[in-house]
């Protein structure tokens, strides 16, 4: 089916957009075709410049967790911007968002809003130098925290590796002091301490990986990690990006039962508005300044309408109940899919923590570390993408990426995804 309203919008955008998108995922190079341009949302449903209506799975890459266009949401943002959308100085809101962030998350006493997920891995990085006095930081192979230079890295040879740029344009000093270790090895992890131990100001990992596919970590692999970094004198830094305020009201922390030194935050905290937070105890969050000596600033940080956005999709999830019932949709969304795919031609995995759910096309099943899918799977995936929003239910355009639920989302939605991947898989 073609959407000329959408591909006469991308042909424009090419002209005056690198590759036509401000994000490169959005750019469908992974499952072929033209991106689909979207005007509204509302609820579980999106509807493109065609007018064409969709299911929704992607959720705006997560933040929409009560849907979209939530009425509390919309009417908070509509009585924030009346008031100014923006001062560049001091205002309650993001007093009272940084109140319920310290209200939720284990061992969190302060909070810096800063407007993305990247701004805040990258300020908690900082953070964790100047606290420790060490240079190296740890990443996972898998796990993405943000566009900033150091993390931008690729694993080398080796058990305990040396960064290496992944990205143009980064020179191969900033990613020297960042090492990349394995997910789900104990052993990689120990052997990296026992070496640089002493040099390490930070391990910073996605507690629950969702940027390479969704990769469950077993609970002794991270509570060996935090038993490291303690022993060792390193900060542990929890990427909640994704997990925070959706796992649990206390993110992958509560649900684990581990507390990091710091966590970095953002999708649901803004609600559907750009904002990111770094946070952790008192006596970390002094060194930042106007306190200390590590400087980050950020002129639109703790914008108000922002902020606005952020307290009402708290409180909606507060007072609904939010977390249980996610659980509950994820727990009903597996059973209604689980026949679909036992008897799919191919091998379907489903892989689900809480409202996040990835469909893993790999062979031996659901991964825990980086694996990289065969051409035939990728290829697979494409078509499953296609045969989908051709049948109005929108997947994120890449194998690799989760899909998320929210609120709003209903067993009948459920039902509308079985018999499209039923008509999906009858196809292939």
């Amino acid at each position: 089916m073609s959407h000329p309203a959408s591909e006469a919008l991308f042909e424009r955008a090419r002209r005056v957009i690198p590759g036509g998108v401000n994000s490169p995922v959005r750019a469908f190079r992974a499952v072929g075709g033209a991106p689909l341009f979207f005007t509204r949302g509302q609820g579980s449903r999106l509807v493109d410049a065609d007018g064409r209506q969709y299911l929704d799975f992607v959720g705006s890459w997560g933040p929409l967790i009560l849907g979209h266009a939530h009425p509390e949401v919309v009417a908070a943002i509509t009585a924030a911007s009346q008031a100014g959308t923006t001062f560049g100085a001091p205002c309650a809101g993001e007093v009272e968002l940084a109140e319920r962030v310290v209200a939720s998350y284990p061992g969190v006493e302060q909070v810096r809003f800063v407007s993305s997920g990247t701004e805040a891995t990258m300020s908690a990085i900082r953070l964790a130098r100047a606290f420790t006095g060490r240079d190296l930081i740890v990443k996972f192979s898998g796990c993405y925290h943000g566009h900033a230079d150091h993390l931008l890295v690729a694993a080398g040879s080796g058990l305990a590796t040396f960064g290496r740029p992944s990205s143009a344009g980064v020179p191969e000093p900033f990613t020297a002091c960042t090492r990349v270790l394995p997910l789900d090895d104990e052993r990689a992890l120990e052997t990296l301490f026992a070496q640089e131990g002493g040099k390490i100001a930070a391990v910073i990992v996605e507690p629950v990986p969702a940027n390479h596919g969704l990769l469950p970590q077993r609970p002794a692999f991270l509570a060996r990690m935090r038993a490291l970094t303690r022993e060792h004198g390193t900060l542990l830094i929890f990427d909640e990006v994704i997990s925070g305020f959706r796992l649990a009201r206390g993110g992958a922390a509560e649900r684990l039962g581990i507390t990091p030194d710091l966590a970095t935050f953002g999708k649901v905290i803004g609600g559907g508005l750009p904002v990111g937070a770094f946070a952790g105890p008192r006596h970390i969050l002094s060194r930042l300044a106007p306190d200390g000596d590590t400087y980050q600033a950020g002129t639109l940080s703790g914008n108000p309408v922002a902020m606005a956005s952020g307290i009402a999709t708290l409180d909606a999830l507060i007072r609904e109940d939010g977390w249980r019932r996610l659980e509950s949709l994820g727990a009903q969304l597996e059973q209604t899919l689980r026949p679909v795919l036992d008897a799919a031609p191919c091998p379907v995995h489903l892989v689900r923590v809480g409202s996040l759910f990835w469909l893993s096309l790999h062979e031996a099943g659901a991964p825990r570390t980086a694996e990289t899918l065969p051409e035939g799977a990728a290829q697979r995936f494409g078509r499953l993408f296609h045969a989908l929003l051709e049948d109005g239910i929108y997947f994120p355009p890449s194998a690799y990426e989760a899909c998320f639920l929210s609120l709003a989302h209903t067993g009948a939605d459920f039902e509308q995804l079985a018999e499209g991947l039923r008509r999906a898989f009858a196809a292939s």
